[in-house]
């Protein structure tokens, strides 16, 4: 058998992607293939559940694009299947005099993305948020939170009622594009298929690469480490905290998140991984380590970005030093309260000059599409960028 489309990765841009193709091509044969037991195993599940509002982005890239229009298809998705999520707000606090200046330009970047976002002073961040400190802030009041896992289980059911078929616990180990279909091996089965789409997040450059796509870049893992706080420490905030973000990194800062299931955690930082999916502190995996250490795109990063390196970690070896990023705005934390929590861990594509891609980045051939770098918002742009997909997928026919 044939089948019209296959998806490699089961999470949430696979499973979007799978979705918009059944939706627009009703009766396909669709096959989702995912290594682990479960789907949504890692970036999916490993993230701050947060539907962003796309206040960071640069007007007119795919990332501003994509996450305006993906908040409000979360949420309409949610809504439709019954799963729980939460218009919180979020407020980005600035701490100092250089940081007031950065909220200045993302005030204006806003404006530019068409967000309603509302500046406030310190009395006034200090009235609604009586725990965090700041010379200002920016309030985004469309910002929410959801349990990505939860979206995913609906997205498969989604996906199986309209007669798609999804296999777990399924690693893929050779891609062969032929003139009129793609073939697709694992340990025990071998698919044919007129069209392939790899979303395979920390394994996304393997996996092009193993399809004989040829790409100059490579993913290189940043771990991100939260913590919890305790129970008790639940109503520390009403609104998600925010730091303002160095515009010259990717990452966002150490944040407090609000959680749908009413917790609130700290976090992340970014550290170098030493592994793609090693999510205990310390753990490697000598293959993953070896394999971006010939990289030189790897070494040019690191001294490109030296001093935050540093800094980062060092936060990550000593606790007290993690604490000062959230102490900045939040100086009633104590060590105490940091108890532990599941790492992530990000897929940053990284081109071989040393250069951090920060948008969504696709290689296409004939009958192959690859996400190749899918950054944070993708898990809340994740039904536009499946639709996006899809688009390129059946204009090839």
């Amino acid at each position: 058998m044939t089948h019209d489309y296959c998806i490699i990765g089961g999470g949430i841009v696979g499973l979007a992607t799978a979705m918009a193709l059944l939706e627009q091509r009703p009766g396909a044969s669709l096959l989702i293939l995912e290594k682990e037991d479960q789907l949504g195993r890692h970036q999916t599940g490993h993230n701050s559940g947060v539907i962003h509002a796309g206040i960071y982005y640069a007007p007119g890239s795919l990332k501003a694009e994509l996450c305006k229009r993906g908040a409000q298809a979360t949420q309409a998705f949610c809504r439709e299947h019954g799963i729980a999520f939460e218009v919180c707000g979020k407020l980005l606090v600035a701490s100092n005099d250089l940081e007031m200046q950065r909220m200045q330009a993302l005030h204006q970047r806003s404006q530019e993305n068409g967000l309603k976002v509302e500046r406030l002073d310190a009395t006034e961040l200090a009235r609604r948020e009586p725990n965090i400190v700041g010379q200002g802030a920016l309030f985004v009041d469309s910002t929410g939170i959801v349990d990505y896992k939860e979206v995913c289980k609906a997205m498969a059911r989604v996906i199986e009622r309209a007669g798609g078929e999804v296999r777990l616990s399924t690693t893929v180990w050779a891609i062969q594009e032929h003139a009129d279909h793609v073939t697709v091996t694992s340990d025990a089965n071998t698919w044919r298929a007129r069209q392939l789409v790899a979303c395979a997040g920390l394994q996304s450059d393997r996996l092009a690469r193993m399809a004989g796509v040829k790409i100059d870049h490579q993913i290189i893992p940043f771990r991100g480490e939260y913590y919890r706080l305790p129970a008790s420490k639940n109503q520390i905030v009403n609104h998600l905290i925010y730091p303002i973000p160095d515009p010259d990194l990717p990452f966002l800062g150490v944040h407090l998140t609000r959680m749908i299931d009413g917790s609130v955690t700290v976090g992340p930082n970014a550290v170098l991984g030493l592994g793609r999916e090693n999510y205990p502190k310390f753990s490697v995996n000598w293959r993953d380590v070896a394999e971006y250490a010939r990289f030189p795109g790897l070494w040019k990063t690191l001294w490109n970005h030296l001093g935050s390196g540093t800094r980062e970690m060092k936060n990550s070896l000593f606790k007290r030093g993690y604490l000062e990023q959230c102490r900045k705005y939040c100086p009633s934390l104590t060590v105490e309260d940091l108890l532990p929590h599941e790492a992530g861990i990000r897929a940053q594509a990284v081109m071989r000059d040393g250069t951090l891609v920060h948008d969504f980045l696709f290689a296409e051939t004939p009958r192959m599409v690859h996400v190749c770098n899918a950054p944070s918002p993708a898990a809340t742009s994740a039904i536009p960028i499946g639709r996006m997909i899809a688009e390129r997928i059946l204009k090839s026919r």
